[in-house]
């Protein structure tokens, strides 16, 4: 399985890393409840229902097995009403070298994680790590098979995407407010609004608690990426005792997924950009320009010239938004190549571009419900306009777009417990993976996590592109050093900066 096929989008303007994401995984259901249904302290497990199984890491996939956890939907009552939390396992076939269970994440929020054990597995998850653990995917609460969440999005609604379009106005702003209110609006009004309050970070990690537990393990080792690095420090900040070895991949701020890290895109944008640039540049045949300067005229000329009137249905935005997504993987610069020049030329796009928003409705509304519900936004226009007009200046490639209104500025104000503050108290037990010109999460959020977490964690960066390094990128240091820390408990003795590497 190729980098490209994972990589763990946040979902940005158009989510289509995320669709990816969500295709390559197996579509596992629970087993029906008669067989596989838990209690708060054991797993019955069962087969997994699947209606698709990729062809890589098949072997994998049949092994896979699914069962559900009943987690309270409000901890401060936790004998209340109960909600379903979705859950696999792949186990260790090698039973004499299983340490404990490693529960894993990929992303989001709002994606899938019950096909992830098998995904990680195919895309080179070494043998001894497999060897090692259990390894554990789950649905978070209001995701996928676990009790789900929906802000009744209509297809128009989707194919906008999860970021406003570039605004170069204050007015443009304004006007989006109205679509930013109206889906905020329907998530507080759907038939599944009474899970507003409680679809949050902090209450995934009590939910990854219930599941240790419910597996009859002391501690619990995780490996997340994007999204998943900061749910994976939230959990090691609420239960650092039940925490083993925790590898935070692609790695969000302490803030998580809040307006600073949506503004963060647009900074990750102008990171990755070159790389791309110098791709193009050094392909000639596709016209885009023969120097790394001239490809990045290139894109603003086919953003103006889109802005005016769309090309085949691609307008200004979603050639920012899918150009920035693809920018995730260096396997996907010839399709964003290939999509420049047919809008350039006006030709036939690529297949898939853009690409298709069926089926990602709850995806995007469990997004929405995690990240509006974790942190309070800017509630006024005005903020929001200020803050276009500084990252428009500063970050022209996207700035207008990621610091733009979203429905989090008229989110209803139901929160039950502030942010966890991610601090230095608790073991010395995490690795940190990053690579330093990541668009979705950019070093600078990372490098903020790492003093958050003091004495708590090392870093490894490596000098490379992309969203993602463990175990799909290329980069050997980075890769054998979470390897290394999975297996055998031991980390760099200090922040390890690992040197470019040839791709394949």
């Amino acid at each position: 399985m190729r980098r490209k096929t994972l990589s763990l989008a946040l979902a940005a303007t158009t989510v289509t890393a995320a669709a990816a994401a969500l295709t390559v995984l197996p579509e596992v259901s629970v087993a029906t409840p008669g067989t596989a249904v838990t209690t708060p302290d054991t797993v019955r497990w069962g087969p997994c229902s699947e209606k698709k199984t990729p062809s890589p890491g098949k072997a994998a996939s049949s092994r896979l097995e699914c069962s559900t956890l009943e987690v309270p939907l409000d901890y401060r009552n936790p004998d209340g009403r109960q909600i379903d939390v979705a859950i696999s396992r792949l186990a260790s076939e090698k039973p004499s070298q299983r340490r404990g269970v490693l529960l894993t994440n990929p992303g989001g929020p709002g994606i899938s994680g019950l096909g992830y054990p098998v995904a990680l597995a195919a895309s080179g998850l070494p043998q001894d790590v497999l060897d090692s653990y259990d390894v554990i995917g789950f649905d978070p609460r209001g995701t996928g098979r676990s009790t789900p969440v929906t802000c009744d999005l209509t297809q128009a609604q989707r194919d906008r995407g999860n970021l406003p379009p570039y605004a170069y106005t204050a007015a443009d702003v304004a006007r989006e407010a109205g679509n930013a209110r109206t889906v905020a609006g329907q998530c507080a009004t759907s038939r599944t609004a009474w899970m507003l309050p409680h679809t949050t970070t902090a209450n995934t990690a009590r939910d990854m608690d219930r599941i240790r537990a419910a597996l009859g393990e002391p501690r619990l080792s995780y490996l997340g990426g994007s999204y998943g690095s900061y749910l994976g420090a939230v959990y090691a900040t609420m239960f650092p005792k039940r925490g083993d070895r925790i590898v935070l991949d692609s790695n969000l701020g302490p803030g998580g997924y809040d307006v600073t890290a949506t503004r963060s895109l647009a900074r990750g944008m102008e990171d990755r950009f070159p790389d791309f640039a110098a791709f193009a540049a050094a392909h000639p045949e596709y016209g885009l320009g023969t120097t790394p300067e001239q490809v990045t005229a290139k894109f603003f000329e086919l953003a103006k010239r889109l802005e005016v009137k769309p090309v085949q249905g691609m307008d200004a935005t979603l050639f920012r938004g899918i150009t920035f997504d693809r920018l995730y993987s260096d396997a996907s610069m010839p399709l964003v190549a290939e999509m420049w020049q047919a809008l350039d030329k006006d030709r036939p796009l690529p297949p898939d571009t853009p690409p298709t928003m069926d089926g990602m409705e709850n995806f995007m509304a469990a997004r929405f419900y995690v990240i509006c519900g974790d942190t309070r936004w800017p509630g006024t226009v005005r903020e929001h306009q200020r803050n276009v007009a500084v990252d428009r200046v500063r970050y022209p490639m996207l700035g207008g777009s990621a610091a733009g209104i979203g429905p989090c500025a008229f989110w209803p104000d139901t929160r039950v417990e502030p942010p966890v503050r991610i601090g230095e108290r608790g073991p010395s037990n995490v690795l940190m993976l990053q690579n330093e010109r990541d668009p979705g999460t950019p070093l600078a959020g990372a490098q903020e996590l790492r003093r958050a977490f003091g004495k708590r964690a090392t870093m490894v960066t490596a000098d490379q592109g992309g969203h993602g390094v463990y175990p799909f990128g290329p980069n050997t240091c980075a890769n054998d050093a979470a390897t290394t820390f999975l297996t055998t408990g031991q980390r760099p003795s200090r922040d390890l900066a690992c040197a470019a590497e040839p791709s394949e």
